[in-house]
């Protein structure tokens, strides 16, 4: 089985969880962190990028590219297109997550759109000029409630007595709306971290034409703002995280905000968001296993008043988070005998991002 793919021993699991705390940490504070020598911390972490099990990258805030609006898709695909249909998702710089799911859709993406209501209508028809997509149904998402991209502290001990329950503190936050205008060369240093979010500042310097103390105080100035985030991509199944589901909950009209704060705080939700369809709220649920995710259903969503049933889809291979392709998900697929095409990725017209 591809490295990629293998589950992860203990020491590796830790040294993710390290990094999905803080990507840029040094190894000397990650070997302190996980209590092992910094020699053999680094040996494994570095190994751990180079095999592509995990990817650490920067991610802006969506302001940080404008004024936009993004939108939950779900896609039903023509029989034996889904994987054809996510390849050419992935390529487009306008979706910022893509999944392929069970249940009656066979994908969910996120798509963002800048610019207003005018590029609306542009949202549909270029979704649907895509090869193998038979139907869609898109809904406008009102409110970001939660995003945390350091859902494997859960793993931290793998105590069984690990409350649900997180500290108000711990809770993600939603997109920063009020983001600056970023100059040239902010974009070009965090062109240069998305592709590789440990690169010195002294590497970023010599690729950008700045010096070191200068890219080392614009990135300072836009991580502390909340403008970018260092994310690590991992995947979920390779450190024993055996389900990752979606979720989209009915709510009570009078009751939607007390329930999306419920959920918000409990630890194996990682993304919440309130819809505009339905009073409902949608969110990613990340769990041990189908019996830890029936118990979630069953304790904590079902007994939560105001809740009048919800829809749940478990996603299989999931290909683009913040804007960020995987670097396992054509593996993953290859492994089970997919045939993929390598698309050239779509240009969007200037004005579309930036």
């Amino acid at each position: 089985m591809s490295r990629q793919l293998a589950q992860l021993d203990d020491l590796d699991t830790r040294i993710v969880v390290a990094l999905q705390q803080d990507g840029r940490a040094s190894w000397r504070k990650v070997a302190e962190a996980v209590d092992s020598p910094i020699t053999t911390v680094a040996r494994r972490g570095q190994q751990l990028l180079a095999d592509g099990v995990v990817k650490v990258t920067a991610v802006p805030a969506l302001g940080a590219h404008g004024a936009y609006d993004n939108f939950l898709v779900r896609i039903n695909c023509t029989p034996g297109t889904h994987a054809d249909v996510a390849a050419a998702l992935v390529a487009r710089p306008d979706v910022r997550f893509c999944t392929i799911v069970t249940g009656k859709f066979d994908i969910f993406a996120e798509l963002v759109v800048y610019g207003g209501v005018s590029r609306y209508p542009g949202l549909m028809t270029d979704l649907h000029g895509v090869d193998g997509v038979e139907r869609s149904r898109s809904d406008l998402i009102l409110s970001v409630y939660k995003v945390t991209h350091d859902w494997s502290r859960q793993l931290s001990g793998r105590d069984p007595q690990l409350p649900d329950a997180v500290d108000p503190s711990e809770l993600g936050r939603a997109e920063p709306t009020d983001v600056p205008h970023l100059d040239a060369a902010d974009w070009a240093i965090l062109d240069r971290l998305q592709q590789d979010g440990r690169d010195t500042f002294q590497a970023v310097a010599d690729s950008v034409g700045l010096n070191e103390s200068s890219v080392r105080r614009r990135f300072d100035r836009m991580r502390s703002a909340g403008w970018v985030d260092i994310v690590t991509l991992a995947r979920s199944a390779a450190l024993g995280m055996g389900t990752e589901t979606l979720v989209t909950v009915q709510v009570a009209p009078s009751r939607l905000d007390a329930v999306a704060r419920a959920l918000a705080a409990h630890r194996s939700v990682r993304y919440l968001a309130a819809l505009l369809d339905d009073n409902s709220l949608f969110c990613e649920v990340i769990t041990t296993s189908a019996a830890e995710l029936h118990r979630f259903f069953l304790s904590t969503l079902a007994q939560l008043e105001g809740v009048q049933g919800w829809n749940a889809a478990m996603e299989l291979v999931f290909l683009k988070r913040g804007g960020v392709e995987t670097p396992w998900w054509r593996a993953q697929l290859e492994q089970d005998g997919t045939d993929l095409p390598h698309p050239v990725p779509v240009a969007l017209p200037a004005d579309t991002l930036r």
